[in-house]
């Protein structure tokens, strides 16, 4: 019986584009790993700048509920987070430092605040009697916040991008 004659040809074609399946492989690998580094730095950044939103409006509640009358009334009696009395410009911060989460950067921060007991008023709008009573019911305080965001992929923008926020809050007690 003859034997079926094998096609040489097509054993040749195979080996000769052994190295071209490799070769595709790192072409794909490599775009998608920067589509995956650069959605997890994109990510960072998103995390980031809800960071800095959620910490200015926190922060400006905070030190409206801080006010010149916390003490008197027993609002602010002390418990953490609370101060025995009104907000500084320095509590704010320290304030926001405290609900840093990871993945920021705690000196990148800049914390800017107006209407606390050792800064000046917040608005024209202000009443007259804040500036000898700051932190007093109806005074304004605003907190703003500016971070310096860096990615932490060599693939992205190296220089660093400025996010900011600001929240104003009437002092209610």
């Amino acid at each position: 019986m003859p034997q079926p004659k094998t096609n040489t040809s097509k054993v040749r074609g195979t080996r000769a584009e052994r190295g071209s399946t490799l070769l595709e492989f790192a072409l794909v690998f490599i775009l998608l790993m920067t589509m995956l580094l650069g959605i997890a730095g994109f990510g960072h950044a998103l995390y980031a700048y809800h960071f800095v939103s959620n910490a200015a409006r926190e922060a400006t509640r905070w030190a409206a509920v801080n006010g010149a009358d916390c003490a008197a009334d027993n609002s602010c009696n002390g418990t953490a987070p609370m101060n025995n009395g009104p907000a500084s410009e320095a509590d704010v911060e320290n304030y926001i430092k405290s609900i840093t989460p990871p993945g920021i950067t705690p000196s990148n921060l800049t914390v800017t605040a107006c209407g606390t007991s050792d800064t000046g008023k917040c608005a024209d709008s202000t009443p007259a009697a804040c500036a000898t009573t700051p932190n007093a019911p109806g005074c304004t305080v605003g907190v703003q916040i500016s971070y310096q965001f860096t990615f932490i992929f060599p693939l992205l923008p190296t220089n660093p991008i400025t996010m900011s926020s600001s929240s104003e809050m009437v002092i209610a007690h």
